[in-house]
Protein backbone atom coordinates (compact mmCIF):
# COMPACT_ATOMS: atom_id res chain seq x y z
CA UNK A 1 0.00 0.00 0.00
CA UNK A 2 1.35 3.71 -0.64
CA UNK A 3 1.78 6.05 1.18
CA UNK A 4 -1.46 8.78 1.35
CA UNK A 5 -0.35 12.59 0.74
CA UNK A 6 -1.65 12.64 4.56
CA UNK A 7 0.44 10.43 5.64
CA UNK A 8 3.25 11.37 3.76
CA UNK A 9 2.80 14.91 5.55
CA UNK A 10 2.39 13.61 8.91
CA UNK A 11 5.73 11.83 8.35
CA UNK A 12 7.56 14.73 7.04
CA UNK A 13 6.54 16.91 10.06
CA UNK A 14 7.55 14.38 12.48
CA UNK A 15 10.80 13.75 10.62
CA UNK A 16 11.46 17.64 11.18
CA UNK A 17 9.97 18.16 14.52
CA UNK A 18 12.45 15.61 16.05
CA UNK A 19 10.12 15.72 19.35
CA UNK A 20 6.73 14.95 20.34
CA UNK A 21 3.94 16.52 17.85
CA UNK A 22 0.77 16.84 19.34
CA UNK A 23 -2.23 15.54 17.37
CA UNK A 24 -3.45 19.32 18.01
CA UNK A 25 -0.86 20.64 15.90
CA UNK A 26 -1.14 17.80 13.21
CA UNK A 27 -5.46 18.56 13.26
CA UNK A 28 -4.39 22.39 12.58
CA UNK A 29 -2.10 21.43 9.52
CA UNK A 30 -4.46 18.86 8.19
CA UNK A 31 -7.79 20.48 8.98
CA UNK A 32 -8.98 16.69 10.10
CA UNK A 33 -9.93 15.52 13.24
CA UNK A 34 -8.24 13.61 16.13
CA UNK A 35 -9.84 10.16 14.86
CA UNK A 36 -9.12 10.44 11.48
CA UNK A 37 -5.54 11.66 12.35
CA UNK A 38 -5.06 8.66 14.78
CA UNK A 39 -6.18 6.27 11.83
CA UNK A 40 -3.81 7.51 9.85
CA UNK A 41 -0.73 7.51 12.07
CA UNK A 42 -2.12 3.33 12.61
CA UNK A 43 -2.20 2.96 9.19
CA UNK A 44 1.46 4.15 9.20
CA UNK A 45 2.55 1.97 11.91
CA UNK A 46 0.91 -1.22 9.86
CA UNK A 47 3.24 -0.07 6.96
CA UNK A 48 6.03 0.52 8.52
CA UNK A 49 5.88 -2.99 10.53
CA UNK A 50 5.34 -4.91 7.09
CA UNK A 51 8.31 -3.51 5.64
CA UNK A 52 10.59 -3.85 8.86
CA UNK A 53 11.19 -0.20 9.02
CA UNK A 54 14.12 0.71 11.41
CA UNK A 55 11.87 3.54 12.33
CA UNK A 56 8.88 4.06 14.17
CA UNK A 57 5.96 5.75 15.22
CA UNK A 58 5.13 6.37 19.18
CA UNK A 59 2.84 8.32 21.05
CA UNK A 60 3.00 9.14 24.68
CA UNK A 61 0.20 10.69 25.93
CA UNK A 62 -1.59 13.12 23.02
CA UNK A 63 1.50 13.46 21.59
CA UNK A 64 3.27 11.17 18.62
CA UNK A 65 7.13 11.22 17.73
CA UNK A 66 8.87 9.41 14.90
CA UNK A 67 11.67 7.52 16.92
CA UNK A 68 14.14 4.61 15.92
CA UNK A 69 13.46 1.09 16.54
CA UNK A 70 14.84 -0.11 20.30
CA UNK A 71 16.12 -3.09 19.02
CA UNK A 72 18.49 -1.43 16.80
CA UNK A 73 20.45 0.65 19.68
CA UNK A 74 23.89 -1.33 19.25
CA UNK A 75 24.28 0.10 16.06
CA UNK A 76 22.98 3.96 16.74
CA UNK A 77 24.68 4.62 20.44
CA UNK A 78 28.34 4.58 18.72
CA UNK A 79 27.24 7.76 16.35
CA UNK A 80 26.31 9.81 20.19
CA UNK A 81 28.58 7.75 22.31
CA UNK A 82 29.90 11.45 23.63
CA UNK A 83 26.82 12.29 24.98
CA UNK A 84 26.79 12.20 28.25
CA UNK A 85 24.52 9.37 29.71
CA UNK A 86 22.00 9.82 32.93
CA UNK A 87 24.17 7.57 35.83
CA UNK A 88 20.47 6.60 37.54
CA UNK A 89 21.18 5.36 41.52
CA UNK A 90 18.91 2.54 43.02
CA UNK A 91 17.22 5.02 45.49
CA UNK A 92 16.81 7.51 42.28
CA UNK A 93 14.39 4.76 40.35
CA UNK A 94 12.66 3.90 44.06
CA UNK A 95 11.60 7.44 43.85
CA UNK A 96 10.92 7.67 40.29
CA UNK A 97 8.59 4.79 40.15
CA UNK A 98 7.04 6.51 43.70
CA UNK A 99 6.10 9.56 41.30
CA UNK A 100 5.31 7.50 38.35
CA UNK A 101 2.29 5.53 40.54
CA UNK A 102 1.41 8.75 42.56
CA UNK A 103 0.94 11.63 40.30
CA UNK A 104 1.05 14.85 41.90
CA UNK A 105 2.49 13.62 45.21
CA UNK A 106 4.54 16.42 47.32
CA UNK A 107 8.46 15.76 48.36
CA UNK A 108 7.26 15.26 52.14
CA UNK A 109 4.74 12.30 51.21
CA UNK A 110 7.60 10.51 48.99
CA UNK A 111 9.89 10.91 52.21
CA UNK A 112 7.04 9.22 53.89
CA UNK A 113 7.17 6.39 51.94
CA UNK A 114 10.76 5.77 51.40
CA UNK A 115 11.90 7.30 55.12
CA UNK A 116 14.68 8.87 53.93
CA UNK A 117 15.58 12.49 52.76
CA UNK A 118 14.77 12.69 48.51
CA UNK A 119 16.25 16.40 48.15
CA UNK A 120 19.13 15.23 46.26
CA UNK A 121 17.46 12.50 44.53
CA UNK A 122 14.72 14.87 43.13
CA UNK A 123 16.79 17.72 42.32
CA UNK A 124 18.44 14.94 39.90
CA UNK A 125 15.21 13.62 38.76
CA UNK A 126 14.55 16.99 37.42
CA UNK A 127 17.96 17.88 35.91
CA UNK A 128 17.47 14.44 33.72
CA UNK A 129 13.92 15.66 32.97
CA UNK A 130 12.45 12.34 34.17
CA UNK A 131 10.18 14.48 36.43
CA UNK A 132 8.69 17.94 36.30
CA UNK A 133 7.17 20.44 38.72
CA UNK A 134 2.80 19.68 38.84
CA UNK A 135 1.94 23.03 40.64
CA UNK A 136 1.26 23.57 44.42
CA UNK A 137 -0.64 21.73 46.89
CA UNK A 138 -3.37 23.40 48.43
CA UNK A 139 -2.34 23.09 51.87
CA UNK A 140 -0.24 24.87 54.75
CA UNK A 141 3.25 26.09 52.48
CA UNK A 142 2.18 25.29 49.28
CA UNK A 143 4.36 22.45 48.57
CA UNK A 144 5.62 21.76 45.71
CA UNK A 145 4.09 18.39 43.85
CA UNK A 146 5.45 16.64 41.19
CA UNK A 147 5.00 14.24 38.44
CA UNK A 148 6.81 12.19 35.58
CA UNK A 149 7.00 13.36 31.93
CA UNK A 150 7.29 12.19 28.61
CA UNK A 151 10.81 11.78 28.73
CA UNK A 152 9.96 8.87 31.35
CA UNK A 153 6.86 7.45 29.41
CA UNK A 154 9.41 7.15 26.51
CA UNK A 155 12.28 5.65 28.27
CA UNK A 156 10.21 2.60 30.01
CA UNK A 157 8.35 2.26 26.49
CA UNK A 158 5.04 3.61 27.62
CA UNK A 159 2.09 6.04 26.20
CA UNK A 160 0.81 6.43 29.31
CA UNK A 161 0.81 5.67 32.96
CA UNK A 162 -2.09 3.50 32.65
CA UNK A 163 0.30 0.73 31.12
CA UNK A 164 2.31 0.75 34.48
CA UNK A 165 2.23 -2.54 35.56
CA UNK A 166 0.22 -3.20 38.65
CA UNK A 167 1.56 -3.21 41.70
CA UNK A 168 1.42 -6.03 44.47
CA UNK A 169 -0.81 -5.06 47.27
CA UNK A 170 -0.16 -6.03 50.48
CA UNK A 171 -0.38 -5.43 54.62
CA UNK A 172 1.30 -5.79 57.33
CA UNK A 173 1.63 -8.64 59.81
CA UNK A 174 2.29 -8.85 63.62
CA UNK A 175 5.31 -8.54 63.40
CA UNK A 176 4.99 -4.85 61.25
CA UNK A 177 6.54 -7.28 58.37
CA UNK A 178 4.76 -6.65 54.92
CA UNK A 179 2.89 -9.70 53.35
CA UNK A 180 2.32 -9.92 49.58
CA UNK A 181 -0.28 -12.93 49.12
CA UNK A 182 -2.81 -11.15 51.17
CA UNK A 183 -4.66 -8.56 48.59
CA UNK A 184 -5.46 -5.46 50.53
CA UNK A 185 -5.34 -1.76 49.39
CA UNK A 186 -1.27 -0.08 50.27
CA UNK A 187 -2.65 3.38 52.02
CA UNK A 188 -0.72 6.10 50.95
CA UNK A 189 0.17 8.61 53.36
CA UNK A 190 -2.48 11.18 54.50
CA UNK A 191 -1.38 14.73 53.34
CA UNK A 192 -1.13 17.42 56.22
CA UNK A 193 -3.92 19.27 54.76
CA UNK A 194 -6.15 15.77 55.37
CA UNK A 195 -4.84 15.41 58.64
CA UNK A 196 -6.00 19.27 59.89
CA UNK A 197 -9.80 18.53 58.26
CA UNK A 198 -9.68 15.39 60.15
CA UNK A 199 -8.38 16.91 63.39
CA UNK A 200 -11.36 19.33 62.73
CA UNK A 201 -13.76 17.12 62.63
CA UNK A 202 -12.72 15.48 65.94
CA UNK A 203 -13.54 19.00 67.39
Amino acid sequence: MEFSKEQSIIEAMLFAAGREVSVKEIMNVLELGAEDIDKIILNMKTEYEARNSGIEIIKVNENYQLCTKKEYYEYIYPLFDNRAKPNISNAALETLAIIAYNPNITRSEIEAIRGVSTDGTVYKLLEFDLIEEAGKLDAPGRPTMYKVTNKFMKMFGISSLEELPELPRYKLDENEQIVIDDVMEAPMPAREDENIKNEENKV
